[in-house]
């Protein structure tokens, strides 16, 4: 069984064994007012970083889910000023929305979630275009994300 991130550490585990944990996390931070496919579309995301680091040997963002999810500045749920990390480092299983979150973590971690994204390794909410995204065309549009799978 996964341990429970602890709120007064100020830093998440990031054993391998945490992995669905903390992609839950990321989850319920980034996604938890999208729909289950948006949910999952940011899973793969996290997921397709991890294959890509993976065949090259290493990658910016990390090669583990918990090193891509915990990147600083990757995921803003877990960035130290962002009001939801406080909200994702109390979420349990009794709540229903996280407990969602864990079922297509566990999922995405097994290797067995569809990506509905194309491969890709980045997205943004609808109606903000941060730079990296500037010309390009998303591989998808899933709920209030765009996805796309030419970023480097």
């Amino acid at each position: 069984m996964n341990r429970l991130l602890d709120p007064t550490a100020g830093r998440p585990p990031a054993a391998a064994d945490d992995a669905v944990d903390v992609l839950a996390r990321t989850l319920f931070g980034e996604a938890r007012g999208e729909p289950v496919r948006g949910q999952e579309a940011v899973a793969a995301v996290v997921i397709n970083r991890v294959r890509r680091a993976r065949r090259r040997g290493g990658w910016w963002w990390g090669k583990t889910v918990a090193e891509v999810c915990l990147k600083p500045s990757q995921f803003s749920c877990w960035n130290a000023a962002d009001p939801n990390r406080a909200k994702i480092l109390a979420a349990t299983a009794a709540d229903p929305v996280f407990a969602a979150c864990l079922r297509i973590a566990r999922r995405a971690v097994a290797g067995a979630l569809a990506d509905p994204t194309d491969g890709a390794t980045h997205y943004h909410a609808v109606g903000r275009t941060p730079l990296w995204a500037v010309g390009r065309e998303p591989s998808a549009v899933i709920g209030g994300h765009a996805f796309y799978n030419d970023v480097e």
